[in-house]
């Protein structure tokens, strides 16, 4: 084993005090093979005292361990010192969590493969944002995570093979840790919550400001009750810890499904950005005082897109800042390198010069010369949809087929559009997706229109779809959002049958999609976690073969209305053929699908009420459900079946004896067309 000089480790030793008393916290980047990357961290380990969490694959010989997925569990604790693994793949999203977990004097210990090729070298952690099915490299954001740490004076390297040059400290001031009692900025934010009457107080701070520390005193000092909320009770230990005896903690759900009865003075809710807003809304309506807090920027999104999108729709919001580090020093080296890395720096909002709008298609491919035009279409983005992470960077500058359009003033941002190449699968793929035997990865709307559609080669057409478009707030009301979906269809013109959009459907993102020629074809049934909305998919056909399919999905749907659950939804549009219940063509095959393939209930919904008004087979479990409006535990109870998959089975074996009822010929030759599609071995969707 090779070890470092003992002197070496005493310099680590030595700089660890001068960096515990001046309260920063800084990255240690250890690059090269992988035996020697871990040798060399256990060396410093056992040298320097601390908590020393390991962040990445189990090592047997590390006690403290977390995966990255998992590091949301620990949020609210904080550690002295860590190790982030990254030497097969880098979780950016966990990396800063992590960064927000680490004590004043902490190193944050980063191991990397070999610095000069890591660019090019495969990362794991593309599989979660790429869609590819195997691991690709991300040669744009580590390009720019190396440039940021070149750029970071307080940053060290230690480079296998190369000689280790650790910078000295600058003089930073004595800093003295906090122990108890408000800051100046939260004493004086406590004041005045306490002189509000009613109305909902949002507190908005990056992280180690104090605020979850601010909200548990606020239930400390208050005279009545109050109820906590939050995404996850494990988040709430700082709070916790300063409420007292005071802390009664509910989650989300129970808290709208059964309210404590009772007068409450406040409801906390912390973090509640990562709350889907109709839930959110809901738990705060009974409330005449409400505290939010939220990060202003992180990994779970972005407070200033949460102040814009929830919180400019209350009728009394109270917006509060706090803005002076407590757990760790002012300028804290190891906070402003993850904020350039993550683009975590709030996006600047204020006026745009006058001047001509310019529309440009930005190649990221022309990496480091695009890398103002991305990282400005990324803030703007950022800035308007709250649920931006660190995931959305990296699949930005990243994952293939991806395109971006801007709508610049002098070269500043006033509007983006980011579009993802979907469909293009061969004829029988497309099949496999639409008789529910196949679910390869990505192709959102495509793979949609064959698995919930009636089309068994839907995703065979090529698509382009709307990720994700923003304004800037100067400039919107200006029809900027409408013009910059007509430079799209100028790039898709000629390469693709259809733009498309998914999106969580309320009536104002209906009428701009309308506006743009997008015509309704497909509507979920269930409400998104993520929006609390119900998902709508529009297609903007572009090709003969694109209108074909949006005329025959619209068609579909609006023939199939009735047959849905009501939703509070306005599909009105130009399709007024008049409605009718016989078996079609089109209906037939779904019924195939379902009875023979692995086609889902609910996207046959409709052909299966159909073939239930025209056939006299009794199906008993499939009129069971679709008419009497039985749920399927109580169907199991009643058939004595033993769960949802035997009720499945059993209500494909009643489609296929209904359709052998209306006609034996043409059923047959439909499942003998399924079994030539089905796959050797059948893999997602059985």
């Amino acid at each position: 084993m090779i070890m470092p000089d003992i002197p070496l480790l005493n310099d680590f030793s030595h700089l660890t005090t001068r960096m515990r008393d001046s309260g920063i916290r800084r990255l240690l980047v250890i690059t090269g093979e992988s035996q020697w990357c871990y040798q060399h961290i256990q060396a410093l380990a056992a040298r320097i005292t601390g908590d020393w969490l390991w962040v990445g694959d189990k090592t047997d010989e590390w006690s403290l361990h977390c995966t990255p997925g998992a590091l949301r569990s620990l949020l609210g604790r904080e550690f002295q010192h860590a190790v982030f693994d990254a030497r097969t793949g880098l979780d950016a999203a966990a990396l800063a969590a992590l960064a927000g977990t680490l004590k004043a004097g902490s190193w944050l210990v980063l191991l990397t493969p070999d610095w000069q090729r890591w660019p090019t070298l495969p990362d794991a952690d593309s599989c979660r944002w790429s869609d590819t099915p195997e691991a690709i490299p991300t040669p744009h954001f580590i390009t720019w995570l190396k440039s940021c740490v070149a750029d970071s004076p307080d940053t060290v390297v230690w480079r296998q093979n190369h000689p280790l040059s650790v910078n000295a400290l600058p003089d930073y001031p004595q800093w003295h840790p906090i122990h108890q009692g408000p800051q100046q900025e939260q004493a004086e934010l406590l004041t005045r919550l306490a002189a509000m009457e009613s109305g909902v107080a949002v507190v908005t701070a990056g992280r180690g400001r104090g605020k979850s520390a601010l909200a548990g005193m606020l239930v400390n000092r208050s005279s009545g009750c109050c109820l906590v909320s939050a995404p996850a009770k494990a988040a709430t230990d700082v709070l916790a810890q300063f409420a007292g005896e005071q802390f009664h903690f509910i989650a989300p759900d129970a808290l709208v499904e059964n309210k404590p009865e009772g007068d409450f003075d406040w409801l906390i809710v912390d973090e509640a950005a990562a709350i889907p807003a109709p839930l959110l809304q809901q738990m705060i309506a009974p409330f005449p005082r409400v505290l939010l807090t939220t990060t202003v920027q992180g990994y779970e999104g972005t407070g200033r897109g949460f102040l814009l999108k929830f919180c400019a729709a209350l009728p009394s919001c109270h917006a509060f800042t706090l803005n002076t580090p407590i757990r760790w020093a002012e300028n804290d080296p190891l906070e402003q390198l993850i904020d350039r890395i993550m683009l975590f720096d709030e996006p600047c909002l204020d006026a745009l010069p006058a001047g001509e709008i310019q529309f440009e298609v930005i190649d990221k491919l022309d990496w480091p010369v695009n890398a103002r035009p991305l990282t400005d279409i990324y803030r703007l983005l950022s800035a308007a949809h709250y649920r931006t992470s660190p995931l959305d960077w990296r699949r930005l500058l990243d994952a293939p087929g991806m395109h971006y359009l801007a709508a610049t003033i002098e070269q500043h941002c006033a509007g983006a559009l980011w579009l993802v190449e979907e469909g293009g699968l061969d004829p029988l793929l497309s099949q496999q997706v639409w008789a529910g035997f196949r679910r390869p990865r990505g192709n959102l709307v495509a793979q949609s229109l064959a698995a919930h559609g009636g089309s068994p080669l839907a995703a065979t057409l090529r698509g382009l779809r709307v990720s994700r478009i923003a304004v800037h707030p100067g400039h919107q009301r200006q029809q900027l959002g409408s013009e910059l979906i007509k430079q799209a269809l100028l790039l898709a013109q000629g390469q693709y049958d259809y733009l498309s959009v998914s999106f969580g459907y309320t009536e104002a993102l209906w009428r701009f999609w309308q506006r743009c020629g997008f015509k309704m074809v497909r509507v979920g049934t269930q409400r998104e976690a993520s929006s609390g909305c119900y998902t709508v998919m529009a297609l903007l056909p572009l090709s003969e073969a694109g209108l074909r399919l949006t005329d025959t999905e619209q068609q579909r749907l609006f023939r199939d209305w009735r047959w849905y659950p009501p939703l509070p939804l306005d599909i009105t549009c130009d399709y007024r053929a008049p409605v009718e219940d016989s078996l079609n063509e089109s209906d037939w095959l779904e019924l195939a699908g379902f009875a023979f393939a692995h086609r889902p209930l609910d996207s046959t919904r409709a052909p299966l009420r159909r073939l239930l008004l025209v056939c006299e087979y009794p199906s008993d479990l499939l009129r069971g459900q679709l008419e009497s409006g039985y749920i399927p535990s109580e169907l199991c109870q009643l058939f004595n079946l033993t769960g949802r998959k035997a009720l499945l089975s059993a209500q494909r074996l009643e489609t296929e004896r209904a359709l052998r009822q209306l006609d034996t010929v043409r059923c047959e030759a439909l499942q003998h067309w399924i079994q030539q599609v089905r796959p050797d071995v059948n893999i997602a969707g059985q």
